[in-house]
């Protein structure tokens, strides 16, 4: 038997890689509402930036943190952002380096080249040298 669940996210995805953004959110937003990690997130994204819908900040972290929280190392890299820019959140870099930690561990190369230069320019947190050599190792640049 076929999940419809299963054709519904990978109809959305498919709408939202190809820029379709109205109907991936008409797809992904059913699953989002259900707790779907991955439908959360790029509802996040289309929320954050306006794409297929109005800008809606609140709707964008909420799930972009319930995401993170769930795991999803892409939305976690996300929220990491929010928290860094202050947008969509209050801007809080102890918090942004919390979940960029968490996606980092996952082994998201971003998350760990992000971490990196936190560490190297001493952003938020006193500079560690020795850490963002060992964030960057991490992320695959020979240092």
């Amino acid at each position: 038997m076929i999940d419809n669940t299963d054709i519904d996210l990978a109809s959305g995805i498919a709408a939202f890689e190809s820029k379709e953004f109205r109907q991936a959110f008409g797809l992904l937003s059913p699953l989002a509402e259900e707790g779907n990690v991955e439908a959360q997130h790029r509802i996040a994204i289309m929320a954050q930036n306006g794409l297929g819908m109005a800008p809606n900040e609140s709707l964008a972290f909420r799930y972009m943190k319930n995401a993170a929280e769930n795991n999803h190392s892409l939305a976690q890299h996300g929220l990491a952002f929010m928290y860094m820019e202050g947008e969509c959140a209050e801007k809080n870099m102890s918090e942004a380096i919390v979940w960029f930690t968490k996606a980092a561990e996952q082994g998201l190369a971003g998350s760990q080249t992000t971490l990196a230069s936190i560490y190297e320019q001493g952003m938020g947190v006193d500079k560690n040298p020795e850490l963002a050599k060992q964030w960057y190792k991490k992320a695959g640049f020979d240092m």
